[in-house]
């Protein structure tokens, strides 16, 4: 037997989320991504895909997404665990409020980011919906619970699904279906029925549009998808469009624009930390995540532009002027919304100001790039919301 076919042999089969068939019905291709079986695009392709997210809106299955409930006898105490792990200040979250944080290693390297959501219900209250990556959500769960107190738990939730739809129209097609959705401003939840089916329905997303997030039991998602994608505006999106989206809106993907030898600070996320947290610490790394606020890193996450056509890989090394080394792109593609080439990377404080030239390595040349600010495009999170 080949090497090949051993190692196939040993790999364990992908999993496959509750849309799988709906996503092969559609005439998805399908690739591996972080242990199952998952869309990267579908018959209109990725250009297009993208594109009707920004006009339109978008249905992505998220459900490889790892989720969890932290259950604690009140709010204080199951917030003060996790914020013994995050430098998020959790205690202060309202009621169906959600928070963007990170669990840290100790030395304030990033393990993961995740979504923290505290219940909107008071017979709930004492409960956080935690959202983690798919590629991390085993690391993630054995981490946080070889770390809690005897009165607080974390139990995974099975058997759920996650959808989220995207775009400029995700508010008005949500209306049709969902009318307790359009109550809801960015990083707010609720639960509420969408058509007949019970769900937790937050307002965010992971591609700078307005949109929301939909958690469901497996046995409905299937039910609540088509329902969706009966609305003339809704297209289903794959991984691929949801790369490029998520590129142009400035948002980190784990593995590549953070990881764990990476900090908050590093990474320009520094406004996740409490002002709290800032003066308590308590939290991961936090002597070296407070001395970099107060003196600045040694290298700092940058929008880049690439001169011409040829997108700059993630690895392509950056350069100044006079060819010295400064840092290396952890992301980039082409950019359709924008119409060309961007990227993220890190590169030395001195050269991170918007608008400062540099060179970038693509396919072994020197290729001018400037630096961005970033997101490539604007976000359209709804902050307020009708009365």
């Amino acid at each position: 037997m080949s090497a090949l076919a051993t190692e196939a042999q040993a790999a364990p089969p992908l999993e496959r989320t509750p849309l799988h068939g709906l996503h092969l019905e559609r005439g998805a291709r399908m690739v591996p991504f972080a242990g199952y079986e998952m869309p990267v695009s579908y018959q209109p392709g990725i250009l297009k895909e993208h594109l009707h997210t920004r006009s339109q809106a978008g249905l992505f299955d998220v459900s490889h997404m790892g989720q969890a409930v932290l259950i604690g006898p009140d709010h204080e105490t199951a917030a003060a665990a996790l914020e013994a792990l995050t430098p998020g200040a959790l205690r202060e979250l309202r009621p169906g409020q959600t928070r963007y944080t990170m669990l840290l290693n100790e030395d304030g390297g990033i393990i993961d980011d995740l979504m923290v959501t505290r219940s909107v219900s008071e017979a709930d209250d004492g409960r956080l919906l935690l959202v983690v990556n798919a590629a991390r959500k085993q690391v993630d769960l054995s981490h946080i619970a070889d770390r809690l107190p005897p009165t607080v738990a974390l139990q995974p939730v099975e058997d759920c699904a996650l959808i989220a739809l995207q775009g400029p129209r995700a508010a008005a097609v949500m209306d049709r279906h969902c009318p307790e959705a359009g109550g809801l401003a960015f990083l707010t939840a609720t639960g509420a029925a969408v058509g007949t089916v019970d769900c937790h329905v937050g307002r965010s997303g992971y591609t700078g549009e307005d949109g929301f997030e939909i958690s469901l039991a497996a046995a409905h998602a299937e039910e609540v998808a088509r329902a969706l994608l009966d609305e003339p505006e809704v297209e289903l999106i794959g991984l691929g469009a949801r790369d490029s989206l998520r590129l142009e809106a400035g948002l980190c993907l784990h593995g590549h624009d953070i990881d764990e030898s990476t900090t908050p600070v590093e990474a320009g996320l520094a406004w996740v930390i409490g002002k709290r947290r800032r003066a308590e610490g308590g939290f991961p790394g936090a002597a070296r995540v407070l001395r970099q606020l107060e003196t600045g890193p040694d290298r700092i996450r940058v929008g880049l532009r690439p001169e011409g056509r040829a997108p700059a890989r993630e690895g392509a090394g950056l350069e100044a002027a006079d060819g010295t080394p400064i840092g290396a792109v952890t992301s980039g593609l082409f950019g359709p919304s924008v119409g060309g080439p961007i990227a993220m990377g890190y590169v030395r404080p001195e050269f991170a100001a918007p608008g400062t030239a540099i060179s970038v390595r693509v396919r072994g040349k020197a290729q001018g790039a400037t630096v961005q600010a970033l997101p490539f495009v604007a976000h359209s999170y709804v902050k307020s919301v009708r009365p």
